[in-house]
């Protein structure tokens, strides 16, 4: 057991989300869904390895180990947040919003709010990959111009802005692709120490 160091449970862990991450994206780009199951059992796990495994300060960080079972569900709790304004607008799919919380729930609230900017960068550069590739990225523009110009005016109408379909597709991207080379960024980041400094501003 004494070759089971920090550093190795942490690879560990970290290794089971990438490989949940990898099903969910392959499920996702085969049949533009990610089962309950795999996030829900995901979820499930990040909160058990970080409620037993020996404490630490986040499994990605210099200090690797568990953060404890209320943060691993405040993790999950803001993973299902954070997205959801999204999926109200029909913007992202439930099982896109359900594998955030699964991110969550493993890597706790702190380093999900930066994962989730790095997700949503890089959903919008995939995105515009896809346009790009489809030949459609002036329909891209101009879909989302039509889409904000509408939700603007239902707002000043107090109605719900909900994201109308547009209408001719630029091409579908499965968003569990984004989530996933999101969270990988965040996870390569944090490794090298890129990261510190924003960590630490918070950890005070």
């Amino acid at each position: 057991m004494d070759i089971l160091s920090p550093d190795l449970v942490a690879d560990i862990v970290v290794g089971l989300l990438c490989a949940l991450l990898l099903i969910a994206v392959w499920t996702d780009v085969k049949g533009h869904r990610i089962p309950n199951r795999l996030v829900l059992a995901g979820a499930a796990l990040g909160i058990l390895l970080n409620t037993f495994l020996p404490e630490g300060r986040g499994f990605v960080s210099v200090l690797p180990g568990a953060l404890g079972f209320w943060k691993a569900v405040a993790g999950l709790a803001l993973g299902l947040a954070i997205p959801l304004p999204l999926y109200i607008l029909r913007a992202m799919g439930a099982g896109d919003v359900k594998l955030m919380a699964m991110v969550g729930a493993f890597l706790g609230p702190l380093a999900l709010c930066i994962a989730a900017l790095l997700i949503f960068i890089t959903g919008g550069v995939l995105s515009m990959l896809t346009a790009l590739r489809y030949g459609t990225l002036g329909l891209l523009i101009s879909n989302v111009r039509t889409i904000m110009l509408s939700s603007f005016f239902k707002a000043v109408l107090n109605e719900m802005p909900v994201v109308d379909s547009a209408p001719v597709s630029a091409g579908k991207m499965p968003y569990g692709i984004a989530i996933a080379v999101g969270t990988y960024l965040y996870i390569v980041l944090a490794n090298n120490g890129y990261l510190d400094f924003i960590r630490s501003v918070f950890v005070r």
